[in-house]
């Protein structure tokens, strides 16, 4: 069963850039497609951007398809999240996320989850 570590959220004005890491442990993390979700307080948890097992293929919801990227380092066994042009709508714990399939798919195919890291977007 993966586990995961993030890391890089933080305090960061409008228009600002934030890099989260993802770091697994305990598993073949090459095989295991990884997304970033996201929950702010009284909503529900959305599917962020997501990336498949090799080739890698992404995904993103229109909302952040212009300013976020999804990336992995296989021989790091970690994932990115780049965010650029951060909105304060974009205030949210991200949570990372495995699919044993290796596919991006709905959410309930997400077995393995990550503690998550605050993003706060404020000025």
């Amino acid at each position: 069963q993966l586990q995961f570590v993030e890391s890089g959220g933080g305090l960061v004005l409008p228009g600002g850039s934030l890099r989260l890491s993802c770091a697994a442990s305990g598993g073949a993390f090459a095989d295991y497609a990884i997304a970033w979700f996201r929950q702010a307080p009284g909503k529900e948890r959305e599917g962020v951007s997501c990336i498949s097992r090799n080739p890698g293929i992404t995904h993103h919801t229109n909302f952040v398809k212009d300013r976020f990227t999804i990336s992995r380092d296989n021989s790091k066994n970690t994932v990115f999240l780049q965010m650029n042009n951060l909105k304060p709508e974009d205030t949210a714990v991200y949570l990372c996320a495995a699919a044993p399939s290796g596919q991006c798919v709905p959410e309930g195919s997400f077995t393995s989850w990550g503690q998550g890291t605050q993003v706060t977007v404020s000025s």
